[in-house]
């Protein structure tokens, strides 16, 4: 069928409903979800050019799938990127741009408060191949400027972090790096591009885990990396074909349908996130809230400026105890006693998820890994979804209420 081109200048809201691969012969309202693993070619030339990438068209989904495609350009699209390559998981999205930006002998600077398995990778995976990784303050901008060697390649930012929430100045940083002909690269997981797009503040990459706040309901594992043509699609996307580090179309066609709703779910979540915040910040049992939106929050001020007024969906706050046993302690007993938060390490969802960041999402670390990052034995992440606001307040009233 003869299919109408969006017109220029299309809204962040309405792309991620309406961006998406020409429909098929069919005229599908919903994006068709093309499950198979090879495409059939008309004749022996055609295939060859296909093969030879000498014309566009279909071969194996390994290379390539209208409904991997339509997520692709669709997230690219929200990004404000030129293009962007799926990934089986947001881990594996780390690892290509790592592969493909990074050899032997390089160097990367990132922020000690990253994700436990983002740690793990460039600071003990990564060094087998050569490449070495320091760790800075992610919000101390001078601490980033002196770790870099003549032979750093690569700065690596989250923001923001899991769980503590802080944030690094995007701009800034990038600022720093092509001062040194370095490249920026920012993990956008915590916030997606309803909140912040940060290759429109300088960054050259943009990471995300699509299993989170994309995807939105804790379905499906994906992951992306978003950029330029140059190095994103032609580099990095040629590696990931060779390397199968591709998205599965089915996940592909989840997360899409994700980004359909990305908007209203985190502009809700923020609102009650906030909310729950503040009333975590008046309990005499929590010793302290981190949460990006609250104004005793020592970066307040960039986060709304960067983050469009708004604090996202994660919310972590410390449980009053004396010794690290005694804080653990205390934090199980607020966890388990929750009824309507689930107790699991995934965020994102329109489900609230509780869990105890040092034994699960930061437990492969070392304490003292721990400690370099903020991870203390009473910290509790919340992950607020689309419940009604005071139910989630007696789910953890019930443990705090009770604590001795």
């Amino acid at each position: 069928m003869t299919e109408r081109r969006l017109p220029e200048g299309l809204r962040p809201e309405t792309l991620a409903v309406r961006e998406a691969v020409a429909r098929s012969q069919w005229g599908e309202h919903s994006e068709a979800l093309y499950l198979t693993s090879s495409f059939v070619q008309s004749d022996s030339e055609s295939a060859a050019r296909r093969f030879a990438n000498e014309e566009p068209g279909y071969t194996y989904t390994r290379s390539a799938n209208p409904t991997v495609a339509s997520f692709e350009r669709r997230l690219a699209a929200l990004e404000g990127t030129e293009c962007a390559v799926a990934t089986s998981t947001g881990m594996s999205a780390i690892l290509l741009m790592a592969l493909t930006v990074l050899q032997s002998g390089d160097h990367v600077v990132a922020s000690q408060s990253m994700f436990g398995s983002t740690l793990k990778l460039l600071g003990s995976e990564m060094t087998r191949f050569g490449v070495e990784t320091t760790f800075v303050s992610q919000t101390d901008v001078q601490a980033w400027k002196d770790a870099i060697r003549p032979n750093t390649r690569l700065l690596f930012a989250e923001t923001p972090t899991n769980p503590l929430t802080d944030l690094c100045d995007i701009a800034a940083l990038a600022a720093l790096a092509h001062e040194r002909g370095i490249l920026l690269a920012v993990d956008n997981s915590f916030s997606s591009p309803v909140l912040q797009r940060p290759a429109q503040l300088g960054a050259d990459i943009v990471v995300y885990s699509g299993t989170k706040i994309l995807e939105g309901q804790g379905r499906v594992m994906a992951g992306a990396v978003c950029g330029t043509e140059a190095l994103v699609d032609k580099v990095m996307g040629t590696f990931m074909r060779s390397a199968g580090l591709n998205l599965s179309p089915f996940n592909a066609w989840v997360v899409l349908k994700g980004l359909e709703t990305l908007a209203l779910r985190v502009r809700a979540q923020s609102a009650a996130a906030l909310e729950l915040a503040q009333w975590l910040q008046q309990h005499p049992r929590v010793a302290r809230v981190h949460y990006p939106g609250l104004a005793s929050h020592p970066q307040h001020a960039l986060a709304m400026r960067q983050q469009s007024g708004m604090g996202g969906a994660v919310v972590a706050f410390d449980v009053a105890g004396g010794d690290a046993a005694e804080r653990r302690a205390n934090a199980f007993h607020v966890i388990d006693r929750t009824r309507v938060c689930s107790i699991t390490a995934n965020l994102g969802d329109v489900k609230t998820t509780i869990t105890h960041p040092a034994s699960t999402s930061h437990g492969r670390l070392s304490e003292e890994q721990r400690q370099a990052a903020g991870i203390g034995q009473g910290l509790v992440r919340l992950s607020v979804g689309l419940e009604h606001i005071e139910d989630l307040k007696a789910d953890l009233a019930r443990g705090l209420d009770t604590l001795a």
